[in-house]
């Protein structure tokens, strides 16, 4: 069954997962072909195998399930054309924290041992079990005993802090 894209592009409704398994499985010349067929024109001729299949794996999943919000582009654009090392640490760790900024009297809500723990979020802390921390990291300790990032253990976010990836030579 073909699907009409808003950018007049067809697509099958195949499973994205089979799509880039096929991706996987091209060779160069395998790859600039579907380039051409993905973005009507040719492949840069400088882009190696890699790069060519990491491009066209992104097109797929970002026309099947939706691209970066516009705040986002324009962070990385800015990102791109001044801002290198140190002050990109920087803006990254701000646009981080301003994801996961909690209003106080917020609820956190976890299980952990079969047990629900609730945490109530302060203006300057969190308050569990009658008592308050000062940050996240120092409630999920206080809950298991062993240290954890905070905001991931609470979900608010999906993997380790991103940034310490990012700067790492």
């Amino acid at each position: 069954m073909q699907k009409q894209r808003r950018n007049g592009r067809t697509s099958t409704n195949i499973y994205i997962g089979d799509e880039i398994a096929h991706l996987r499985g091209l060779n160069l010349r395998g790859l600039r072909s579907r380039w051409h067929g993905v973005f009507q024109k040719a492949a840069p001729a400088h882009l190696n195998q890699h790069l060519l299949f990491a491009v066209i794996a992104y097109r797929l999943q970002a026309d099947r399930f939706g691209d970066l919000d516009h705040a986002t582009k324009q962070m990385l654009n800015g990102l791109v054309a001044k801002e290198v090392g140190p002050a990109l640490s920087a803006r990254l760790a701000s646009f981080d924290q301003k994801r996961t900024k909690l209003a106080p009297g917020t609820v956190l809500v976890r299980e952990w041992d079969r047990q629900s723990q609730r945490v109530m979020v302060l203006a300057d802390g969190f308050a569990w079990n009658g008592q308050t921390f000062d940050s996240l990291s120092k409630v999920a300790f206080a809950i298991t005993g062993t240290k954890w990032n905070g905001p991931r253990f609470f979900g608010l976010r999906d993997r380790e802090d991103r940034l310490d990836k990012l700067a790492q030579p």
